[in-house]
Order: C-alpha cells, then sequence, then structure tokens
C-alpha cells in the first residue's frame, strides 16, 4: 500500500484552508491524524474509505458519506480507486449536524449536491454555493445514521480481547475462548461489550469482520475467498452478512468498483 501523505484530494493545500475539492485517489491511500476548525464531509463517490478517531473506525461505501465535526482528530484511509469528495462545513452550520463523527446514508439528493459542490462547475450567481450546502445539511439533519461503526474499547480486559480479533478477523474462538486467553472472565466481556461498546461481542466482530471484507474485495479478491479469510464457513452466510449490514450484496459492490470511471 502507498504510504500515508498529507495532501487534501485534488490540492496541494490541507483540506482545512479548502471550501471543497475532490481527487482519485488509489487503493491503500491514507492521511494521517489530524483536525479541522470547520466540520467535514467525505464522500467516496466510487470506493471506499474507513475514517478512524478515538471512538473508533468508520467504513462508507459509495452509498454512504462520512461527518466528522470541527475537532475531532480523524484519519482515513481509501480502499479501491477512490473517488473522493471532501466538502468543509463552517463553523456556523454545523450546529445542525451531529455533534460526533457520524456515518450517513446517501439520497439521490444528497449524491447529487456532493458532487455538484465538489465539482469544477464555477458559481454563476452569488451565493449559489452556499445555498446548495444548505440542501445538503437539510438532507443530513432528515437522514438516520447508517453506521459501519467499529468502537474501540478504553477497557484494558476488553483491549486484550479486541486486539487479539484485530490481529486474526477469522479467529473461530468463542468469548470465553477469547477471555481465557486475555485473563478476563466470559460474563464479564459480555457485560462489557453492552456497556462500552454498545453491542454484543457477536455484533462488534461481525462489524470487525465486515470492515476486512470490504477492503479485500476492494483488492480484488472473490467473495469466497474473501468469505473464508474473514471467518465465514460458507460464501452465503457471507453474503447475508454483508448484505444485512452494508446494504448491498458483495457482487454488487465489486461491480461497482469495476464500474467506476478511469482515474483520469
Amino acid at each position: 500500500m502507498p504510504k500515508s501523505r498529507q495532501a487534501a484530494p485534488g490540492s496541494a493545500e490541507s483540506p482545512q484552508g479548502m471550501p471543497s475539492g475532490a481527487g482519485w485517489l488509489p487503493h491503500g491511500y491514507a492521511l494521517d491524524p489530524h483536525t479541522h476548525e470547520a466540520g467535514q464531509l467525505v464522500y467516496a463517490a466510487a470506493g471506499t474509505l474507513a475514517t478512524t478517531t478515538e471512538r473508533g473506525t468508520w467504513v462508507a461505501p459509495a452509498n454512504r458519506v462520512t461527518w466528522t465535526p470541527p475537532g475531532f482528530a480523524h484519519s482515513h484511509r481509501f480502499y479501491g480507486r477512490t473517488d473522493a469528495r471532501l466538502l468543509t462545513v463552517p463553523v456556523e452550520l454545523c450546529g445542525g449536524l451531529r455533534a460526533y463523527p457520524s456515518v450517513f446514508a446517501v439520497s439521490p439528493l444528497l449524491r447529487e449536491a456532493v458532487l455538484a459542490l465538489t465539482g469544477e462547475r464555477p458559481e454563476r450567481r452569488p451565493g449559489a454555493h452556499r445555498r446548495l450546502l444548505a440542501v445538503v445539511i437539510d438532507e443530513l439533519s432528515d437522514t438516520p445514521e447508517q453506521s459501519l461503526h467499529l468502537p474501540e474499547p478504553k477497557d484494558d480486559r476488553l483491549r486484550a480481547v479486541t486486539d487479539l480479533l484485530h490481529a486474526d478477523p477469522a479467529r473461530p474462538a468463542t468469548l470465553g475462548d477469547l477471555g481465557r486467553a486475555a485473563g478476563a472472565g466470559e460474563r464479564t466481556l459480555s457485560r462489557l461489550f453492552h456497556a462500552e461498546l454498545g453491542m454484543s461481542f457477536r455484533r462488534w466482530r461481525t462489524t470487525l469482520r465486515i470492515h476486512h471484507a470490504l477492503a479485500y474485495l476492494a483488492e480484488g479478491r472473490s467473495v469466497t475467498d474473501t468469505a473464508m479469510a474473514c471467518g465465514w464457513s460458507n460464501p452465503s452466510s457471507f453474503i447475508d452478512a454483508f448484505h444485512d449490514v452494508v446494504g448491498q450484496t458483495p457482487g454488487s459492490y465489486q461491480a461497482d468498483l469495476r464500474n467506476s470511471p478511469e482515474v483520469p
């Protein structure tokens, strides 16, 4: 994979200084942790984007957009050839959006508005871009979150377990097995998953595996190979889990990646 770079898509300037921007990024392109004084929307019109903060990692394929409020340290990594669209939201407009990093479904109207604001079309009437940005904010305000969010624990016992799974997502161990390896009881760990991460152990591990599956599929691995590499016993159960979480099948996700325009 390419090494991390600090340049913003389509510009040598930092994202903080850009009202908008667009650029094609290669598979594995990464931006190191940074912050913005303004809010930021990042949309992968083709490809997949992962955004990481101290609260965990959010993944957004082309049917989702990521939102990072002002002041949150975050990093990005892109999977597959990615048409990255970056849209800065002025601080005075951020109050209408979530106060924490989020991922939202992309409606047809939202997609076209983001593409227009990040494209090269000049502003023909004064204030047109600002009015279109207000449409984006209105759309997001009425859109439920659809996060592929993988929260990360702070409790040392829980972190020992999640570290084992990060190292090997396909590991078939039960929570009891992992607890013995980490020196913690199964009941305690189960309680911590719900109390600290807001989900069950099974849900957390499935989300972790889906994160890896999105990256593997973007690399060109087959659906069957990806299912096996991520811990599913057969492709059918993987396809069902992927569709439940991502909203499309692994095959359609790969087709979208293949059918995206060539990098200029």
